[in-house]
């Protein structure tokens, strides 16, 4: 034992005079004083030894970890201080290095706008939970568990009465359950459906939007909305309203742009109708207002939804809606 404590300290001294940062010195104490180290494992041998020998190799081990411990403490020194003079000698007239500066998603860009332009509108915003209940997200919106519509919306379901909520709509349902007319929101956030492919994916953003009061009529829906697109896509944009259905409105409407990519001509984007669906809106049914005992026969709305997704493509001409997803800085930097 007497031989083996003196080479190791031999070799222990030797190692601590190479090393040069602390880094290495680091990486000394682990290989000699840590808890799997030399000297550890050699206190563990003690008890092999003879009650006789064990004193003295006991006495040997435990000098040679305090002299150990202590030469690793004027190392430790040194290298700071070395440290601080190098730092010392830096030249703070040279020119720094600038931060990398970053920027929102489009995504965010393009909901921050939207938000802008209907918050000028006297719109406020709201948000509700990604996690919703199977009330909110289809039964106060009139859609019950046996209505068709739901086979339109690929859900996710975390229990039978719980679900990653498909489009931001239950938010309208709990902002009337909450407030008297009128009322004025729009309600940004992401939504969950089971789809994927170059237009759609599992999680989206949607920004749906609610106006209830005396006396709305579909004519201010569609004068809400004209001034939305002329705003987001610019004035020479021109737009049309669709029939359409949603359990929810009455009567329902699609609401299409003239193609931002051919200009009305027809081309692949648009499969040469010359038009590109934007969003869906339309006065709210009056069997939505028995779910927040709100009187139909007072009071009059209506709602709208829009993919954010889709809005960013068509304002920036993007054709796959994957691009948002991948973090490809070449293709994020130009926002």
């Amino acid at each position: 034992m007497r031989d083996q404590v003196l080479d190791i300290e031999k070799k222990a001294l030797q190692d601590l005079g190479e090393v040069k940062d602390l880094s290495g010195l680091e990486k000394f104490r682990i290989a000699y004083l840590g808890k799997k180290g030399v000297l550890t494992s050699l206190m563990k041998g003690l008890g092999d030894l003879s009650p006789a020998e064990r004193p003295e190799a006991g006495q040997r081990l435990n000098r040679l970890k305090t002299g150990l411990a202590e030469r690793f403490e004027e190392a430790r020194e040194r290298l700071l201080s070395k440290k601080e003079e190098d730092v010392s000698h830096l030249d703070v007239t040279l020119p720094g290095r600038e931060p990398a500066r970053g920027h929102l998603h489009p995504i965010t860009q393009v909901m921050k706008e939207i938000c802008q332009i209907f918050g000028k509108m006297g719109f406020r915003v709201v948000k509700g939970p990604n996690v919703e209940l199977d009330y909110y997200n289809f039964e106060a919106l009139n859609i019950p568990r046996d209505h068709p519509a739901r086979d339109m919306q690929d859900t996710f379901y975390v229990s039978e009465n719980v679900v990653l909520r498909t489009h931001t709509s239950p938010m309208q349902v709990r902002t009337m359950e909450k407030q008297s007319p009128p009322v004025s929101i729009i309600a940004p956030g992401k939504v969950y459906r089971r789809d994927s492919d170059v237009s759609h994916t599992p999680m989206f953003h949607q920004v749906e939007g609610l106006l209830v009061d005396k006396g709305v009529t579909l004519g201010d829906l569609k004068g809400t909305l004209t001034t939305f697109v002329h705003q987001m896509f610019g004035r020479d944009t021109s737009l049309r309203f669709r029939p359409s259905f949603f359990p929810f409105t009455e009567p329902s409407a699609e609401v299409d742009i003239r193609c931002v990519i051919c200009r009305g001509k027809g081309c692949r984007t648009c499969k040469n109708t010359g038009w590109l669906e934007i969003l869906g809106s339309g006065m709210v049914d009056p069997e939505v207002y028995r779910f927040v005992h709100y009187d139909p026969e007072i009071y009059s709305g209506f709602a709208f939804g829009m993919g954010i997704e889709r809005v960013a493509m068509l304002k920036y001409g993007i054709d796959d809606i994957q691009l948002f997803y991948r973090n490809d800085m070449r293709f994020l930097r130009q926002f």
